[in-house]
C-alpha cells in the first residue's frame, strides 16, 4: 500500500493506493501519525485507488477510527470501488464509519 496526504485547513485526506494487507501495518503506522490534529479536524481516506483490502486491512480502518475518535477527530471514508466497496458493505462498515461519496 501506498499513501499520500493532501491538507487543507479544517481537513487532512489521505490517499490510500495499491493493495492492503497485513504486510502494510509499519506502513499505516505512518499513516495514524498524520492524526495529530487539533480537535475538531476532518481526516478522509480516500479510497478512489485501492484496488484491494484485505482483513487486516479492513482492522487498520477500524484502528484510524478509534485513534480519530480518541483524539475528537472528524473521521470518514469515501471512494471505495469495486472489490473494495464490497468488501466494505459485506463488513457492515457503512454502520460503523461515515462514508462519504
Amino acid at each position: 500500500m501506498d499513501f499520500s496526504v493532501r491538507e487543507a485547513p479544517a481537513s487532512t485526506e489521505i490517499v490510500l493506493s495499491g493493495r492492503m494487507t497485513f504486510a502494510d501495518h509499519d506502513t499505516f503506522r505512518d499513516v495514524i501519525a498524520t492524526f495529530e490534529r487539533p480537535a475538531g479536524h476532518r481526516m478522509v481516506f480516500d479510497l478512489s485507488r485501492l484496488d484491494f483490502v484485505d482483513s487486516s486491512g479492513l482492522g487498520m480502518f477500524i484502528i484510524a477510527r478509534d485513534t480519530a475518535q480518541r483524539r475528537n477527530l472528524d473521521f470518514a471514508i469515501r471512494g471505495a470501488r469495486d472489490e473494495v466497496r464490497r468488501l466494505i458493505t459485506i463488513a457492515k462498515f457503512h454502520t460503523m464509519f461515515t462514508i462519504a461519496d
